[in-house]
């Protein structure tokens, strides 16, 4: 009974990690398409195309409801797959809603008018292809007015974490912030708008400053879909708990067992 998970690589380990300790009883099964990661750079056309594989595949395998643990995917695929038309009993979810949930303190259910939200200056850290969709901002400004947010295109951090850089991803880390700060000084708050960027929230904080709250996906998702799993627990599925990749399964296993400090083994997709 898995629940399945998508990423174009390693990042949405963080999102799985999180899931596992809020639902131990529940099994996932993780896919990442380490072939083709980074997805942020490539064109909306592509990611939809590798996602909607991706996605039939872990339905095919017996999940009924699939997370998009990629920002980019949520961004440029979900809503398209969405109008598409999801096959009878399957269920694909992304994960700016519990961002935008808790940055605005209101519950996605609540179809009431856009209103004013105490924080008022947000900086976004994204992919290139996150920030050019501006899906964030347009899911935002369905419930909330007089929100000003920056975006920062952090290229280069996921190529970094993906080949176990860390040394020069909190340094991209640290420009990407300055770079943001030139153009918005103070935010009141920052969304880490992909996946792999927990693996680096500590650097985040660091450069942003104690006083700016920095949101980070993988509790607040793993929360929402405890609430999802709990009104809606006929989307378990039949499916069974692991891992796959696109990718070498020895090389993407040394990796997601050096982020998560557990043995992770990949099989190939």
């Amino acid at each position: 009974m898995a629940v399945g998970i998508f990423d174009s690589g390693l990042g949405g380990l963080t999102v799985l990690n999180a899931a596992q300790k809020r639902l131990p009883d529940v099994d996932f099964l993780y896919f990442a398409d380490s072939d083709h990661a980074p997805y942020g750079v490539r064109d909306a056309e592509d990611i939809f195309q590798l996602t909607n594989k991706a996605v039939h595949h872990l339905w095919d395998a017996g999940c009924n409801l699939v997370i998009l643990a990629c920002n980019t995917a949520s961004a440029a695929a979900l809503r398209r797959m969405q109008e598409a038309g999801v096959p009878e009993g399957k269920r694909v979810l992304g994960v700016f809603v519990p961002l935008i949930e808790a940055l605005t303190e209101r519950n996605w259910g609540d179809n009431s008018p856009p209103r004013e939200v105490e924080t008022k200056h947000v900086a976004l850290f994204a992919t290139p292809a996150t920030v050019m969709s501006r899906a964030f901002q347009r899911e935002l400004a369905f419930r909330a007015i007089g929100v000003d947010v920056e975006a920062q295109a952090c290229g280069g951090v996921v190529d970094a974490i993906e080949d176990g850089d860390m040394i020069l991803a909190e340094a991209l880390v640290r420009s990407h912030v300055e770079a943001l700060q030139r153009k918005m000084p103070h935010p009141q708050a920052a969304i880490l708008g992909c996946t792999h960027y927990p693996l680096m929230e500590e650097a985040f904080q660091a450069a942003l400053g104690p006083d700016v709250k920095v949101f980070s996906q993988g509790r607040l998702v793993a929360d929402s879909l405890a609430d999802y799993l709990d009104r809606h627990p006929h989307m378990l599925g039949s499916g069974e708990a692991g891992y796959l990749t696109t990718g070498n399964p020895t090389r993407v296993s040394d990796r997601a067992t050096q982020f998560l400090r557990r043995q992770i083994t990949f099989q190939a997709a």
